[in-house]
């Protein structure tokens, strides 16, 4: 099992990075908010899970164990696999998924592509129980919703600017995306603002 990897940035795609490891190039894929945090040149360290099957070996990076934990955990439910798992946690932030899971708040489950009415349901029965809050998670998120238009805006612009899009197109793509859903939350709107550049490029 690989459970961590660190190497210099070689790539960044939509879904993915390639880190030079050893002289050996590793596609590790991530979320759109891991992604924004890299850059191409630079040194950087992901935990990883490994997942291993008949035809394929992928290798699935995250900036912390608990988002980490948290990709595995949604995989226990029948119906998710890696790919959705990876959906999930594209789109909902730790807190967020596990505070809709709590609350049984099937409507932001529903948030991710591919997750209908009936696997949230499943996802609350299987996982409520699972999930912990910490103390600070309705402050956490009490916070996050507070947090203005222009800091939301500035931290995905950011995040585009580091995977090497110019400064000019990420503001445009990330106001183009705000301006169509204004209350998405920053993961979100980087992974929209990065489809939208993705076809324009």
């Amino acid at each position: 099992m690989i459970s961590s990897i660190r190497g210099d940035v070689l790539h960044i795609g939509l879904d993915h990075v390639v880190l030079d490891v050893g002289g050996l190039g590793y596609r590790v894929n991530a979320t759109p908010a891991t992604l924004g945090r890299l850059a191409r040149g630079t040194a950087a360290s992901l935990v990883t899970t490994l997942v291993v099957r008949e035809d394929s070996m992928t290798l699935y990076g995250f900036t912390d164990d608990e988002s980490r934990a948290l990709f595995s955990l949604v995989q226990t439910v029948s119906g998710i696999g890696p790919r959705l798992a990876m959906a999930i946690t594209s789109v909902l932030e730790p807190d967020v998924l596990k505070r809709a899971l709590v609350d049984e708040d099937i409507k932001v489950l529903q948030r991710v592509p591919g997750i209908g009415k009936r696997t949230a349901e499943r996802m609350v029965l299987e996982l409520k129980d699972k999930v912990a809050l910490g103390a600070d998670s309705d402050s956490g998120m009490a916070a996050g919703g507070s947090t203005g238009a222009h800091a939301k805006r500035d931290h995905v612009v950011e995040g585009l600017v580091g995977l090497g899009f110019g400064q000019p197109a990420a503001e445009a793509a990330t106001d183009a995306v705000l301006k169509e859903s204004p209350d998405a939350e920053i993961a979100a709107v980087l992974r929209s603002a990065l489809t939208m550049l993705g076809r324009t490029k």
